[in-house]
């Protein structure tokens, strides 16, 4: 298992990424945007110590974090074209390649996270994890990645209307701009990468995001104050190209599928430990919080979950999954 530097952005160079030359072993190469302090990336350091030990050395991950092949959404191209191997990315930034995953972007969908892990892990997850396959995306699964609520840089936001003029920066993600446009917002789409340097010089106002990301980012020296609205819950997915994926022997595609559903397990409780950590330090660094109430939240982004702006099979998944207990 392997952390590469910055210096290896040469192994863009086409046809240099993907497997090992040597034909014993398999090197899977997987980017993702994240620091080596997050608890997904340790997840899929542990995927990677999984499948060595599963393969008897045969299959071995090399890791290239911090965005040194591109953003979530350059990762998933290089995918799709089978330039890499695997990655890491927020559903929020699939549902552009795998339109019916905007499901999961719909705010206030899920009653509490154990509804939402019900979804995930079960029927409706694994279809729609299916369903990227004809996008030359394989899912593996999906990794634990909170809830998402709105930060600030000047004022806490209690109801929709203080959201109004504020510019705040979103994912790549359709229902993303359409919920911070009806809540009265800017949204302004910005790669993670640049996000701490575009609060730091007021190109954005806020931003949203789970607080274990808003703590390692370190986004709480800019913004002081977090307000616990939870308007999504959007996992990660961890995504294989179908390119390398269908190269694979039937036991590979075991071993694969193995650590990876391992290391869901391993990533939900670092996740849950994460959340405690980061709650705590940030206490310390002086961040204010506030816990606003959520019914004219919901009353203003009622048209996404209505499904007045959804496609039909979006609406159909939500109708599914409310209807789980």
């Amino acid at each position: 298992m392997k952390i590469k530097s910055p210096f290896f952005l040469l192994l863009l160079i086409p046809g240099f990424l993907g497997c090992s030359l040597n034909t014993d072993e398999k090197i899977i190469k997987l980017g993702h945007g994240l620091d080596t302090n997050h608890p997904v990336h340790k997840s899929m350091f542990y995927f990677g110590e999984l499948l060595e030990e599963k393969s008897g050395g045969k299959m071995m991950v090399e890791m290239y974090p911090n965005q040194q092949l591109g953003t979530e959404r350059q990762l998933l191209e290089l995918l799709q074209i089978g330039s890499l191997d695997m990655t890491k990315v927020s559903i929020g930034v699939l549902e552009s390649f795998s339109p019916d995953m905007k499901v999961f972007g719909i705010p206030f969908l899920f009653r509490d996270k154990e509804h939402s892990f019900k979804i995930l892990d079960g029927e409706i997850g694994k279809e729609l994890l299916s369903g990227t396959e004809k996008y030359w995306l394989k899912g593996l699964g999906y990794y634990d990645a909170g809830s998402r609520s709105f930060y600030t840089k000047k004022n806490p936001v209690n109801a929709p209307d203080d959201l109004k003029g504020l510019k705040v920066r979103v994912m790549e993600s359709e229902t993303a701009i359409n919920m911070v446009k009806q809540l009265g917002g800017a949204p302004t789409p910005i790669a993670w990468g640049e996000l701490y340097t575009a609060l730091q010089q007021g190109v954005v106002d806020g931003a949203e995001n789970n607080l274990t990301s808003f703590y390692l980012s370190r986004h709480y020296e800019v913004c002081k104050y977090y307000s616990f609205d939870e308007h999504t819950v959007i996992p990660d997915a961890l995504l294989m190209s179908t390119h390398f994926w269908n190269g694979l022997s039937e036991i590979e595609q075991e071993w694969v599928q193995e650590a990876a559903d391992e290391s869901i397990v391993y990533q939900r409780k670092l996740w849950a430990e994460s959340e405690e950590n980061a709650m705590q330090e940030l206490e310390k660094a002086g961040v204010i919080f506030n816990t606003p109430d959520k019914a004219p939240f919901v009353d203003k982004v009622s048209g996404q979950l209505k499904g007045k702006e959804n496609s039909e099979s979006v609406n159909l998944l939500i109708e599914r999954i409310q209807q789980v207990q």
